[in-house]
């Protein structure tokens, strides 16, 4: 029984780590720059640099849109000297787009019947 505790536990420390991580992940999709960003790195991987020729905002505030991606996993970066290449975290932004999908599923909308 003790065991069984522990498990449901754990259990419910998993759900809330998602649940807190799809948040995050939402709440960073909510700004058009970062969505831009990520339309960019759809194609390719980008340096900071090559980013910021594309988007019309200062370098500055750039730096505050990678740091919310980041934390929300949706990017992963990879450092080369003082160069930082961005680039799309896919199991993540795959993991959201399959949790918006079952959120509007309409099979979970309907009663199951009884047969």
């Amino acid at each position: 029984m003790h065991i069984i505790r522990k498990f449901a536990k754990l259990r419910i420390k998993v759900l809330l780590l998602l649940t807190n991580t799809m948040s995050d992940a939402y709440q960073a999709l909510s700004s058009p720059v970062r969505r831009q960003i990520l339309a960019l790195l759809k194609n390719k991987d980008m340096t900071a640099g090559e980013i910021s020729e594309e988007i019309d905002v200062a370098k500055s505030t750039l730096s505050g849109h990678f740091n919310v991606l980041k934390s929300a996993d949706l990017v992963i970066t990879i450092k080369e000297g003082t160069t930082i290449t961005y680039s799309l975290n896919t199991s993540v932004i795959e993991d959201l787009m399959n949790g918006l999908f079952n959120l509007f599923d309409k099979k979970h909308d309907k009663p199951e019947s009884k047969e």
